[in-house]
């Protein structure tokens, strides 16, 4: 009997997975440590995990600016880039594939964790949510609108990220622009009120992304790079939707086309968008003419599911995230069907092995 569709090997840009599923970026906090560096620990865990086609890491912060959540590890220091290399080295050693996923958190963060300082955004708009400080879940506060030259700055960031990333041995780069974090603040007209080159039309409040990806021109190869996305997010993370959004993905995955990347990655929606004037329901469905390339899907896909969406043609390859937590042995528990570990939601930010490194695989 042939293997079914998710299980099978996948080319993507210049790596051959060993299947559609990807293990979704997620954060966990391990880095309690000076310098918030990637250790041994964090090595162990994605090796668990790397049977996954392909890995994308937790997000990672491309400079002191772009922290948003305790614990994380960053990839602006040499320390960290050193740290990074222990990871790669795991997985590539276990025959796994793993890109860094490039984080600023902007607006979604908070003064204690800037020594103080205001964290940045487009516009001087509170998103009204949390941010994880060592005081646990704090309200946001009014960000400081960003200059042209802070935007410059943020744009060197991410060339700076890419350039470590590739050092630390990882296969590519996903650009963070979902979830209501700086990429995305700068595409929404709910935290957008500039009226510069990065304001009001849809190609400006677009042209940080566009920006980011020019600046990585000779650091990375196209076809190591990732873009995720989250179209149809609203009333979450700070996010709503109107008239403009679905255009604005529009215009931007249709000009990624002219890019060559490794893929997008969308999002499904995070809530019950069905009643929300403007909204795409079915992300995948939707944009899936609009972009020519490799497209990942994610969000509470099952092995059914995620086979039904890459046989519709809707998508590539499947991200799981919350059950490669618990079951680092996914990939093999969805070939034979087994049962799978719940997983222990009171452990996914702590800073312990437990609920990290200690999930028994099926031959346990």
């Amino acid at each position: 009997m042939s293997k079914s569709i998710l299980f099978q090997p996948y080319t993507l840009g210049n790596s051959t997975l060993k299947n559609r599923m990807v293990m979704a970026p997620m954060t966990r906090s391990r880095s309690n440590n000076e310098g918030n560096v990637p250790t041994a620990l964090t090595a162990e865990y994605y090796a668990q995990r790397a049977t996954a086609g392909l890995i994308v890491s937790e997000g990672t912060f491309v400079s002191t600016k772009a922290v948003g959540f305790i614990n994380v590890p960053g990839i602006y220091s040499a320390a960290q880039t050193e740290g990074w290399k222990l990871v790669t080295k795991a997985v590539h050693e276990k025959g796994g594939t793993i890109f860094a996923q490039l984080w600023h958190t902007g607006r979604l963060s908070h003064p204690d964790l800037h020594n103080g300082e205001l964290p940045h955004g487009p516009s001087a708009l509170n998103p009204f949510a949390k941010a994880y400080t060592n005081d646990g879940f704090v309200d946001t506060v009014i960000p400081k609108e960003m200059t042209i030259e802070d935007i410059r700055q943020t744009v060197l960031d991410f060339k700076n990220g890419a350039k470590n990333a590739i050092a630390a041995g990882f296969d590519g780069v996903e650009l963070h622009a979902a979830n209501g974090y700086l990429l995305q603040q700068f595409f929404n007209g709910y935290s957008n009120h500039r009226s510069d080159e990065y304001g009001g039309s849809i190609e400006n409040k677009s042209r940080i992304l566009f920006d980011i990806l020019d600046a990585l021109e000779g650091v990375i190869d196209f076809a190591k790079v990732g873009v995720r996305l989250n179209p149809s997010l609203h009333n979450a993370q700070g996010m709503m939707l109107d008239e403009k959004t679905i255009p604005t993905y529009e215009y931007i995955i249709n000009k990624l086309n002219d890019y060559g990347l490794a893929y997008i990655h969308l999002t499904e929606p995070f809530t019950d968008v069905t009643d929300v004037p403007f909204a795409v329901t079915e992300v995948a469905k939707h944009f899936r003419p609009f972009y020519k390339g490799t497209l990942i899907i994610n969000k509470g896909f099952t092995k059914e599911t995620g086979i039904k969406v890459i046989e519709d043609g809707d998508a590539d390859l499947v991200a799981y995230g919350v059950p490669f937590i618990a079951n680092p042995d996914l990939v093999a528990r969805f070939e034979v069907d087994a049962p799978l570990n719940t997983p222990d939601q009171t452990t996914f930010y702590t800073d312990t092995e437990k609920g990290y490194i200690d999930y028994p695989a099926m031959a346990e």
